[in-house]
């Protein structure tokens, strides 16, 4: 499931970033990068779609931005769709999201969502809540989700064919597995 190429590289990194830089739980465990793990994460989430670098000076504004991202997702995990769209158009309001089509060289040209003269975490946090608009404007919204593994709260976008996700990664589902198998073989033998 592809939104388009700009779009769907858009989604994972908003997913990538939203996971690095919020508090919870991820994996079972309690996540709570410090001030060097969350600038190492944030270079990677956003490394695979732009240019610039984050520095450590953008991680607290980085980090709102995801928490303010993050909303949406757990508004459709809840299934209140009304809610996540109220929630993305104020956002698209905050970071006056604005499409304008851009070129980098010789590159083709794409569409951007913020100013060229736009600081650096508005030219991410525009973008990125101009791609969950076009996920939830789209027949597949509900793809957007919250980890079922207990003990893990991290979002992410269900791009499979079927849409039958429920779990942020494998790791989280072959626990789940795991825990099932070990509760039927205590209650077969018991």
């Amino acid at each position: 499931m592809d939104f388009d190429s700009h779009t769907s590289g858009v989604v994972a990194a908003t997913v990538a970033l939203v996971n690095a830089l919020t508090p919870g739980h991820a994996r079972g465990r309690e996540h709570a990068p410090s001030a060097a793990e969350m600038l190492s994460s944030a270079r990677e989430a956003l490394g695979a779609v732009g240019d610039e670098r984050p520095v450590q000076g953008d991680v607290d504004d980085l980090a709102a931005a995801a928490g303010r991202l993050r909303v949406v997702f757990e508004h459709v995990e809840a299934g209140d769709m009304d809610a996540a769209c109220r929630h993305v158009n104020g956002l698209l309001r905050e970071t006056r999201a604005a499409p304008e089509l851009s070129r980098h060289g010789d590159g083709p040209w794409h569409l951007h969502f913020h100013t060229p003269d736009a600081d650096f975490v508005p030219s991410w946090e525009a973008p990125m809540a101009t791609s969950l608009a076009v996920v939830l404007g789209n027949p597949y919204a509900d793809r957007l989700g919250v980890c079922s593994a207990p003990a893990c709260d991290r979002v992410y976008v269900d791009t499979s064919r079927n849409g039958t996700r429920r779990f942020c990664g494998t790791t989280c589902q072959n626990r789940v597995k795991a825990a099932q198998f070990r509760n039927r073989r205590a209650a077969g033998s018991g």
